[in-house]
């Protein structure tokens, strides 16, 4: 062992002198692809596994009510893998990614690696509610950043490679790698530079070649183009981007809510029995909540709507326009109550197939609707497509990545026109409502989010630790002027805390206020620190993100402000400081 250490330091230090970092990272943007496209196919290959299992079992016992208990087992299985196994939360992928580079340190633990393709496995293939796609996104960004970490690539690169992944796995699990660019620089917010995007097209490239390799090179929906665009389509199709503009708020405000929710009830075990029941009863009531949704869609897109009702209440009023309507409606309203019960209850799935599940339905309800007054007639199928395209534009607040999804899932691309009309009304609609996506509201709310605003990410990268001073000369309230004198003299600072015995800040000296009597003899027992001292303008905390800072520096006017953490002092914040932090931060950003 101690031998292929050694062995593996020399080829660090050999790889160092010489390759340069710019083409190293190149040659890991390829084995990131690599290991990504692995990983998605094996996380495929075991959902459709377990799919099968359960099927199966259904068949031979005839048992169909084994599809209510399946979900929960596969919860309480996937569950229980992450508190005794994992002993860490692995759910919300694509947050985490974000806080990762929010964090200027792109360090994803290492278990990410398998830790979310087990659980996600076990979430879906029993029938929970959600998709793939978002663990497999974890796992491509881990791969990227602890492969990063093992040949000690630096921050910047670390960062890269975490998109790396992201980009690799979406490319893998969709055959789709214009999406797997597209979806990192537009989620992910990483920069656009010729040093960003080739290693990202590198691994995109290598991701779908892999996929293609072991899956063939079929498209994920089989779609042909019976009836392609036409302009006069267009205020239907802007309508429609409307009406899932709306839907995606919904998803949006929904799901937050429901996880605030269930994050009100401490027991894990109490989540897991109302989630679970909950998604079993849904499930029951509508049987294409189960699993991904995948097949539901396959169907509307080959204008088989009829076998969407199968083994439904439903099934019997097929042919009846207005409860066929009504059975699609409740599976657009109530996928959200199934995938936040499946995530909520203990399992590990992402948002993207059910954006995918209830944008396909809404596009094809819109297009039955209008064709029903027959006034106009517009091909079913190709408004589920745009409506895919339209709900998770929404929802991710990614309009370029839900047109390219959907054209690469398809092979619909003479529809581009049409997918872009819908994904960018539906983005323009929902961010009226709702500034950031569901990936991006928590960080957020904690000020740790990385926009495309550039003056906007310095601060978010700008950390209280890299500005926070602490070696001014703290001073007592009961030393005389005298004293003063004497500390300034020995020290660079205009400014000076005075604490308490207990360390409280209650009260700072500038230099400005006392210089008319600093060199005035006669006065050096006169006065007190006590009687020097004023109230600081304002206070900032450990927890104040830099935004916050700043806007507290804005309002008070002045160059340096306390930094208090429960009334105790920690040390002061200057805006040169800051000033000097930001400006190599975005010298940083700016490299190429």
């Amino acid at each position: 062992m101690l031998n292929l250490q050694h062995r593996f330091q020399r080829l660090l230090v050999w790889r160092e002198h010489s390759i340069p970092a710019k083409y190293f990272t190149m040659i890991l943007s390829f084995f990131v692809g690599l290991f990504c496209a692995l990983a998605a196919h094996i996380l495929k290959n075991i959902v459709d596994y377990l799919h099968e299992v359960v099927k199966n079992a259904v068949e031979v016992s005839s048992m169909n009510y084994l599809y209510f208990v399946m979900p929960i087992v596969g919860i309480f299985l996937a569950s229980t893998f992450v508190r005794y196994i994992v002993k860490d939360d692995i759910s919300h992928g694509v947050t985490k990614i974000l806080y990762a580079i929010s964090q200027r340190q792109a360090v994803i633990k290492a278990h990410n690696m398998w830790s979310s393709l087990v659980a996600s496995s076990l979430t879906i293939g029993f029938g929970g509610s959600v998709g793939a796609e978002a663990p497999i996104v974890l796992t491509g960004s881990a791969i990227g950043s602890n492969l990063g970490r093992v040949f000690r690539m630096d921050r910047k690169t670390l960062m890269l490679l975490v998109g790396c992944g992201a980009s690799a796995a979406v490319a893998g699990i969709f055959k789709a790698p214009i999406t797997g660019v597209i979806f990192t620089l537009e989620v992910l917010l990483l920069d656009l530079t010729m040093a960003t995007v080739v290693p990202l097209l590198i691994s995109s490239i290598t991701a779908s070649l892999v996929t293609y390799f072991l899956s063939g090179s079929d498209f994920m929906f089989g779609f042909s183009i019976s009836d392609p665009f036409t302009p006069s389509r267009t205020p239907f199709y802007i309508l429609l981007g409307i009406l899932c503009g709306f839907i995606s708020l919904y998803f949006t405000r929904g799901m937050t809510r429901l996880e605030a929710s269930f994050g009100s009830l401490q027991s894990p075990t109490k989540k897991m029995v109302i989630g679970g029941i909950m998604l079993s009863v849904l499930i029951f009531m509508l049987p294409p909540l189960y699993g991904e949704g995948y097949n539901t869609i396959t169907a509307l897109l080959s204008n088989d709507v009829v076998k969407v009702t199968e083994n439904s209440a439903f099934y019997q009023f097929k042919e009846h326009f207005w409860m066929l309507f009504l059975f699609l409606g409740l599976l657009v309203m109530l996928k959200i109550f199934a995938s936040a019960a499946t995530n909520c209850a203990g399992g590990t799935g992402g948002i993207f197939a059910p954006s995918l599940f209830v944008g396909c339905i809404t596009g094809y309800l819109m297009a039955m609707l209008v064709n029903y007054t027959q006034f106009f007639r517009l091909p079913e199928k190709n408004f589920a497509l745009a409506g895919m395209a339209g709900v998770m534009a929404g929802v991710m607040h990614a309009p370029l990545t839900g047109t390219f999804l959907i054209a690469e899932l398809t092979g619909g691309y003479g529809l581009f026109v049409s997918l872009m009309i819908t994904a960018t009304i539906a983005y323009i609609t929902i961010i009226i409502f709702e500034p950031h996506s569901l990936y991006a509201q928590r960080l957020a709310l904690k000020g740790e989010l990385l926009t495309h605003h550039k003056d906007r990410t310095v601060l978010t990268l700008l950390r209280m630790d890299d500005v926070i001073e602490q070696d001014l000369q703290k001073l007592n309230p009961d030393m005389y002027l005298e004293d003063l004198v004497k500390v300034i003299s020995r020290t660079k600072r205009n400014i000076y805390p005075v604490l308490n015995k207990k360390g409280y800040l209650i009260g700072i000296i500038t230099l400005d206020e006392i210089r008319n009597i600093m060199f005035r003899p006669e006065l050096y027992t006169k006065f007190q620190v006590s009687d020097l001292m004023t109230a600081p303008p304002d206070t900032l905390s450990l927890h104040d993100s830099m935004e916050v800072v700043m806007e507290k520096f804005e309002k008070t006017q002045v160059w340096n402000l306390p930094v208090v953490e429960d009334k105790k002092y920690i040390g002061f914040v200057s805006k040169a400081k800051i000033f000097n932090e930001y400006r190599n931060i975005l010298v940083q950003l700016s490299e190429e």
